[in-house]
């Protein structure tokens, strides 16, 4: 089972690893990550493997979305599924 966590905010010290972090500690294994810089706004997508994960998938969401909030960015986990009906026509 995969997901796509994206992570936008004021560009800082330490985001990527502190969300990579975040999901080592709860056996979430980073596949692919995208980001950048776009004037002052870190912007980045991870594709994560979440088949092992220790917890539940909500749980682990509900984690980064705190962790965000914490620290003045907006942090989504989605599991694929859910995205890739979203954006079927």
């Amino acid at each position: 089972m995969r997901a796509v966590i994206t992570v936008v905010g004021k560009d800082m010290v330490g985001i990527l690893a502190k969300v990579s972090s975040i999901c080592a500690d709860d056996n979430v294994n980073i596949v692919e990550v995208t980001q950048s810089i776009l004037q002052d706004m870190f912007c980045m997508i991870m594709m994560a493997d979440t088949s092992e994960c220790k917890i539940a998938f909500t749980e682990f969401s509900d984690k980064l979305e705190k962790f965000g909030e914490e620290n003045n960015l907006v942090i989504h986990a989605m599991h694929e599924d859910i995205f890739n009906s979203m954006h079927r026509i």
